[in-house]
């Protein structure tokens, strides 16, 4: 029998996605199969919580399990062999063992159970008493869900690029990346899991972004520190920036000072929504070690400001 999806993250009925996602990256992290190498059960343990969180942040699928229209594996919901109620269906009666009906016979007050019951099952073939009582079959049980870790560049993500991921049995499968894409964010793959009888399981791919060397992530936004010369700073000018979309020229307004931070609409990640955030630059004045002719130029020259007088 499936479990309470609510349960399986060990969220309340009444929970926001923000408090399921929240208990889902918490599980997640401490089921990871990376992090529990020697532990199998901690994998199927991990895509048991998977398989409740995908449910849960599926507004239709969710609604429907609060309804009872479906399990918690997302299958239609039956009417269990234990029938209706404290007595159910039985061989030969209905409730405590009053009134009781065969093939499509009639209920209490004269009500004729067949005819309601031909409309949900669509016919009266095995169906109550002599029949073997009504219930359905179990199907038989999918192949185990596989998970995969993929390693994803910071512009690949910004930009939401295909990536190509090699599965356990060797074949390679193009993953596209959604938009809003996160670092732990999973991606399943269906029927590309373990075989089994009732189908195969699914592929759950786990995102992780990787550092680099000069981008850093700031929400939508990505952050570059760029270094410009003493000239550049003082008389300004045109300055080469790499963005995730490829280089750009930016302007560099006269007298800038270090730490200034100027900004690039429209180069950062890809929202939910299919709009870019931006590339913030934040200039770095990088003075040379050494310089005998620089050195002389300033000889004599003074700031006369008090740069920090806020300080007291």
């Amino acid at each position: 029998m499936a479990q309470d999806p609510y349960a399986i993250l060990g969220v309340s009925r009444g929970a926001s996605e923000k408090d399921i996602k929240s208990a889902y990256r918490k599980l997640a992290k401490e089921l990871h199969p990376d992090h529990n190498k020697d532990n199998p059960k901690a994998a199927e343990r991990f895509s048991e919580v998977t398989r409740a969180y995908d449910l849960l942040t599926d507004k239709d699928k969710r609604a429907q399990f609060d309804r009872g229209e479906i399990d918690g594996e997302g299958n239609p919901a039956g009417f269990g062999g234990a029938g209706f109620g404290g007595g159910g269906f039985g061989a030969g009666g209905f409730g405590n063992g009053q009134r009781g009906f065969g093939g499509g016979g009639a209920g209490p007050e004269g009500m004729d159970f067949g005819d309601i019951f031909e409309g949900i099952f669509g016919g009266r073939s095995g169906g109550f008493g002599g029949g073997g009582g009504f219930g359905r079959q179990a199907p038989p049980p999918r192949g185990a869900n596989r998970a995969y870790r993929l390693a994803v560049s910071l512009p690949d993500a910004a930009l939401c690029a295909n990536q190509r991921i090699t599965l356990a049995d060797g074949k390679t499968v193009d993953v596209k990346l959604p938009k809003g894409v996160e670092d732990g964010m999973q991606i399943r793959l269906a029927g590309k899991g373990e075989p089994g009888p009732g189908g195969a399981g699914d592929a759950m791919i786990t995102i992780a972004i990787q550092p680099h060397p000069y981008f850093r992530r700031d929400g939508d936004d990505i952050r570059v520190d760029i270094p410009v010369a003493l000239d550049e700073a003082v008389f300004g000018g045109k300055v080469k920036v790499p963005t995730v979309d490829g280089a750009v020229m930016l302007t560099v307004a006269p007298g800038s000072s270090s730490g200034k931070t100027l900004r690039i609409k429209g180069r950062g990640f890809t929202r939910k929504d299919g709009t870019r955030g931006d590339q913030f630059v934040t200039l770095e004045i990088a003075l040379p070690e050494g310089d005998a002719d620089l050195a002389q130029r300033l000889e004599g020259w003074r700031d006369a400001r008090d740069l920090r007088a806020k300080f007291g």
